[in-house]
């Protein structure tokens, strides 16, 4: 077992759930992502592995057919995906982001309705906050939800939404200013925006009446998984699908479920320069130049040492992240802090393996090449590194708010 990116005090449960997973990893993953992601191929077959594992009920309760375990376990899972290929992690993300959601806000009857064949992989979810002209600044959408009679009609266009031809259950966050003057919506907008449940076919055009999800985004990395937009227009909603049935509170749903996945965004990075630190040091080992192998000159050992200490630092962060979530706390700060290390120190330790590749790292055969297309997704997905030094330097002013 590699020494690297160990996690102290895991049950025997938790061990053997890792181990079951990177055993797939390394046999599953590995060996047939480089070719999948050359052809940007939707990895139904690995897919359909992890629900055989029963990993889209990981976190969900075992009340509803789920493991019920804890973030830290989902987020060690995620790592060790992400080390076999990034893509698969965000397939998973984005369904126990929706799961999560449901699970800490839903109404009885949405957690009874979709959660079991949530947990049975059967129903895959997707959430939706961005739009085209959107950013970071959330509290900026346009997308709307007007009340008529008992259902809501839903306009507008959202972006870069992960799995969007292939979920079936879509959190989508848009403004309703149902109960709020235009003046009180315009000064308090995060007061004014809810989440709805909007169930729909999966693939691509018209996938109810009402919604459409064009296509696939041709993206530098990050492929197989389809990354879409999604179009409403007058799309109908039962009111029963708003989540949580009361209107006003999505921006604080959303930001909840977001804090999971800037965990898991986290343990992405982790795995991806963990990855990236192996195939450094076995090609470090191999290649020989002035009649010795690379790794015994000085300037490779430097490089293999930072990606080393880099990787551990950045597991710690996320193992603290998570671990501080499953306690119940607060953990905005922590969350903030890990995903922005683990995303930066990935970059990094990406490149510093490319560099000891030279100019086999160019090449398509080598691993390497994809990782390095794969890393700069996690310096922007779940909030860019500027938003996180926002949110952490926010939040370390209210811990250490002078009092003269």
């Amino acid at each position: 077992m590699a020494r690297l990116a160990q996690t102290a005090g895991l049950t025997d449960v938790q061990q053997e759930i890792l181990s079951t997973v990177r055993d797939f990893v390394d046999k599953e993953i590995i060996p047939v992502a480089t070719e999948l992601e050359h052809r940007d191929e939707y990895p139904q077959q690995i897919v359909d592995g992890l629900k055989e594992l029963g990993l889209f009920g990981l976190m969900i309760p075992e009340e509803y057919g789920g493991l019920g375990e804890s973030l830290l376990t989902y987020a060690l899972c995620v790592e060790e995906i992400a080390r076999g290929w990034m893509s698969v992690s965000g397939i998973i993300n984005t369904h126990f982001i929706v799961a999560y959601m449901l699970k800490q806000h839903g109404t009885q009857e949405q957690k009874e309705h979709f959660l079991p064949r949530m947990a049975a992989g059967d129903i895959r979810g997707a959430f939706s906050m961005s739009e085209p002209g959107l950013g970071s600044d959330v509290s900026a959408i346009t997308s709307k939800a007007v009340k008529d009679g008992e259902e809501y009609v839903l306009n507008g266009q959202k972006m870069w939404l992960t799995n969007g031809g292939t979920s079936s259950l879509v959190a989508v966050l848009v403004r309703s200013d149902e109960g709020h003057s235009p003046e009180e919506a315009a000064a308090k907008p995060h007061k004014s925006m809810t989440t709805f449940l909007v169930e729909k076919e999966p693939g691509f055009g018209e996938v109810r009446p009402g919604l459409t999800i064009p296509g696939k985004i041709d993206k530098m990395g990050y492929k197989g998984v389809d990354t879409t937009e999604l179009i409403m227009d007058g799309l109908r909603i039962p009111a029963d699908r708003v989540l949580g049935g009361v209107t006003g509170r999505g921006f604080y749903q959303m930001m909840d479920g977001v804090e999971v996945g800037r965990v898991n965004v986290a343990a992405r990075g982790c795995g991806v320069a963990q990855r990236a630190f192996e195939l450094g040091v076995q090609y470090a080992q191999q290649r020989h130049t002035f009649g010795k192998p690379i790794a015994q000159h000085q300037a490779i050992q430097f490089k293999l040492a930072e990606m080393a200490t880099k990787v551990e630092a950045a597991h710690a962060m996320m193992v603290n992240a998570a671990r501080k979530k499953d306690s119940g706390e607060r953990n905005d700060l922590e969350a903030g802090m890990a995903k922005y290390l683990a995303s930066e120190y990935c970059k990094e330790v990406v490149e510093d393996s490319f560099r000891i590749h030279g100019g086999y790292g160019f090449s398509k055969e080598y691993e390497i090449e994809r990782l390095y297309r794969e890393a700069p997704m996690l310096l922007i997905g779940e909030g860019t590194a500027e938003i996180q030094k926002m949110i952490i330097g926010r939040r370390l002013l209210e811990e250490y708010r002078f009092q003269g």
